[in-house]
């Protein structure tokens, strides 16, 4: 059964000795299995086609030790250290260099073998090796490479020549990092207040997010941030068109606001204009734009302030990806809902659902999704056997 636990000040998704996703354990040797279902007309899934898949299939036959999408290119890391592409290469995105073509199965970038964690912004890519320095690569037209500049690249770039980067994550055209020291760094556009530094000026090089030192998970949305610190508070900033900053009221902030009072939270996730998060009691709790039913009230209301979902005290972690919903429970099994036009809640079926349901009869599930990604159709997850 997976459990979170705290390694070197970090939280990390442990599953009988493994981890996975975009908070990777050093020192992880068994990987896990990746299989993804949804979208895939540009190949994202990695199956070797552009067919949509409306039940989880497994990519490739060796395990993976993270997963990210970049609305439809998908990057994984494999227990080797290696970092791997597929789908989509517009924008350059994919970080294969430039002249890439399409694919839709997995192929390395470059040669390097010290790939540690991996996120995404909707263009292209955010990564941390294991030397602790910070790589980007894709569109970078808000400077959301953090490199200085606003020229876009189609191979990773080193971002400074910090070697304290531990925790990435990306937004639609804007980045975050936690570093070592618990601070919180920003980048790209600012058009909302989303860096949360106060102003709504965009940045091409990483800005530290007010003095606090205990940032933990940090999650970026359409225009708008998620964030929590390891006393178990949430904060949210940026673009509120749909009250999914949790506040009561639908005000853009351009500074970080603790949602609520509550020191009980455990994880955080954002989708399209909406954001979930579960507490220490095992209740999950979601807000903002429901016009799929991805708030999982059985109903299509949004909510500017968190409503429970359902009455269950079983789950474990959860994330978003766009319209949906993706939760896994402390028994291993994975449950989605919200829109399903490609098959992406996993069921079998492309009906929407706006009450949880349980993809398949597993219970080895070990993450529900690497990385979120406001833009993208299609889902991954992670099972601790094939």
């Amino acid at each position: 059964m997976a459990q979170w636990t705290q390694y070197s000040g970090k939280w990390n998704l442990q599953t009988q000795g493994q981890a996975a996703g975009a908070f990777t354990w050093p020192g992880a040797t068994a990987p896990t299995y990746l299989y993804l279902w949804g979208q895939n007309d540009s190949g994202q899934l990695g199956l070797g086609d552009t067919t949509n898949r409306s039940s989880p299939v497994q990519v490739g036959s060796e395990g993976w030790t993270g997963y990210a999408i970049a609305a439809t290119s998908s990057f994984g890391l494999k227990p080797n250290g290696t970092l791997w592409n597929w789908g989509a290469t517009d924008n350059a995105r994919a970080g294969r260099g430039a002249g890439a073509t399409p694919v839709s199965s997995p192929v390395q970038i470059g040669a390097l073998t010290n790939w540690l964690k991996i996120a995404s912004h909707t263009y292209g890519g955010v990564t941390v090796k294991t030397d602790g320095t910070l790589w980007t690569w894709g569109v970078n037209a808000q400077g959301q490479l953090g490199d200085g500049t606003i020229t876009g690249r189609s191979s990773p770039v080193q971002v400074g020549a910090l070697t304290d980067w531990s925790i990435p994550a990306g937004g639609n055209r804007q980045c975050y990092c936690i570093k070592t020291d618990g601070t919180l760094w920003s980048w790209g556009q600012n058009y909302y207040g989303q860096l949360g530094v106060g102003n709504t000026t965009d940045r091409s090089s990483p800005v530290q997010v007010g003095a606090l030192t205990d940032w933990i998970k940090v999650a970026g949305g359409y225009g708008w941030t998620f964030a929590k610190r390891t006393n178990g508070t949430i904060w949210s900033w940026g673009y509120n068109n749909h009250g999914q900053l949790g506040q009561g009221n639908t005000t853009n902030l351009s500074s970080p606001v603790q949602v609520g009072a509550l020191t009980t939270w455990s994880d955080i996730s954002v989708g399209y204009a909406c954001s979930f998060a579960v507490k220490t009691d095992g209740t999950l709790w979601a807000w903002g734009n429901n016009g799929q039913g991805q708030l999982g009230q059985g109903n299509i209301t949004k909510y500017s302030s968190p409503v429970q979902v359902g009455a269950l005290t079983d789950w474990q972690s959860v994330s978003s990806v766009a319209h949906n919903c993706i939760a896994l429970k402390t028994d291993g099994t994975l449950w989605i809902w919200g829109r399903n036009n490609e098959g992406q809640v996993g069921d079998g079926t492309t009906t929407n659902r706006s009450s949880p349901v349980q993809v398949g009869s597993l219970t080895t599930w070990s993450n529900e999704m690497m990385d979120s990604s406001a833009a993208s159709f299609s889902i991954g997850g992670f099972l601790t056997g094939s």
